[in-house]
């Protein structure tokens, strides 16, 4: 073992430090909340800093993947939105919505369309294709015929990958169904036709000279 080695063998290399943006981000964010959401606010830190700087330090490490930009823009969208202070979760939720399209709906919103949707599927006008693929990936059966509690979250998975594709730029499209191949008529034989029409006679039971 080298004993040049800045990290130990074995062990996980140290994660990057926050960047000061991203701490002033969430710093922000906490005053944001702490204005706005005052009373919950002391409810749930009272004026220990100690706990408010344990808080900060998971939020720091649970949104380090997103940009303060971002942060602040969540953080300001649920103010708007919401009347209760927020837990992580929310703010998660929050932040990997934030700078989404307008049309692109919520998970829960998508799976309903989905449901409800017509068939062919592909024809249908979806608000967005996300909406559309995360149904064909989860089965159009199982949208029409399982409880929502069973095939929700099984949506909801489905359907969170395709909006961080979107987040991340792609543009998603719905491919049209492939068109039926077109078979030209041939009429039948003399033969085919004859038999066709013994079959016809004796299940009616009629006489094999009926013309």
């Amino acid at each position: 073992m080298s004993t040049t080695s800045p990290t130990a063998a074995g062990r996980p290399e140290p994660s990057p430090a926050p960047s000061a943006e991203l701490i002033d981000a969430i710093n922000q964010v906490f005053a944001l909340f702490r204005a706005n959401y005052h009373n919950q606010y002391y409810s749930a830190f009272g004026n220990d800093q100690g706990s408010v700087a344990i808080t900060k330090k998971l939020w720091l490490q649970t949104l380090q993947n997103f940009s303060p930009a971002l942060i602040c823009q969540a953080a300001e969208r649920i103010i708007a939105e919401s009347e209760y202070l927020p837990t992580l979760h929310k703010m998660l939720e929050a932040c990997r919505r934030a700078g989404l399209p307008d049309n692109l709906p919520s998970a829960l919103l998508a799976y309903r369309e989905a449901c409800n949707a017509a068939s062919p599927k592909a024809a249908q006008r979806w608000s967005h294709p996300a909406v559309y693929l995360a149904g064909r990936d989860c089965g159009w059966h199982r949208l029409a015929n399982f409880a929502e509690r069973q095939v929700l979250p099984e949506y909801s998975a489905i359907y969170q990958r395709y909006a961080e594709r979107v987040a991340a730029g792609e543009q998603l499209a719905i491919e049209p169904p492939a068109a039926l191949e077109e078979i030209p008529h041939r009429p039948a034989s003399a033969a085919t036709a004859d038999h066709a029409m013994a079959q016809l006679k004796a299940l009616f039971d009629l006489p094999s000279d009926t013309p």
